[in-house]
């Protein structure tokens, strides 16, 4: 499978360092708690159809910075930092079916980007383009003719999320 891409990615974090001279590296996650994508037994690293698989040996919290051990499909770790060198500023994907599911109201960010959002009354707010995690709550950027920030606070201003539609429906003043 080395040099195949993954089928259905779904982005969880990228290597943004090295950590020591055994091949270990340094991993910016975007999972929450960061510790969570150690959770995942395999990734694939690596720009979509030209990602490889690694097998995660171990990983922990080193001060905040989160490190992992990788191995190839054979379970032997990279030798080295300069073998760990090529994994630079490359995206840690996983299989899109090895995430858990999700309780009702709750969304991977993932899947709300590119989502057209409406108000209760029809008006059309723009387009999710990204998303913001605050100390109270997660906001959606929505971008249109200008550029909202919406809470996303499920059945208060989040009304309704119809994949199907592509469309986010949210109880929201189009002048705010």
């Amino acid at each position: 499978m080395a040099g195949q891409g993954i089928e259905t990615p779904v982005v969880l974090g990228q290597v943004h360092g090295l950590f020591g001279v055994k091949g270990w590296i340094k991993v910016y996650s975007y999972t929450r708690p960061v510790e969570a994508i150690l959770d995942y037994d395999r990734w694939w690293i690596g720009r979509a159809d030209e990602a490889r698989p690694f097998q995660v040996l171990a990983g922990r919290m080193q001060g905040k910075t989160l490190i992992a051990q990788l191995g190839d499909e054979n379970g032997q770790p990279l030798p080295d930092r300069d073998a760990a060198v090529a994994l630079l500023d490359r995206d840690i994907s996983v299989e899109r079916d090895e995430l858990p599911d999700l309780e009702a109201g709750e969304y991977y960010w993932v899947d709300l980007f590119g989502l057209s959002v409406v108000n209760t009354q029809g008006v059309a707010l723009g387009t999710v383009t990204a998303m913001m995690e605050t100390g109270a709550n997660d906001v959606l950027v929505v971008s249109g003719e200008r550029e909202r920030l919406i809470p996303l606070v499920v059945d208060v201003v989040v009304v309704d999320v119809d994949f199907g539609a592509g469309q986010i429906t949210v109880d929201w003043d189009a002048d705010f």
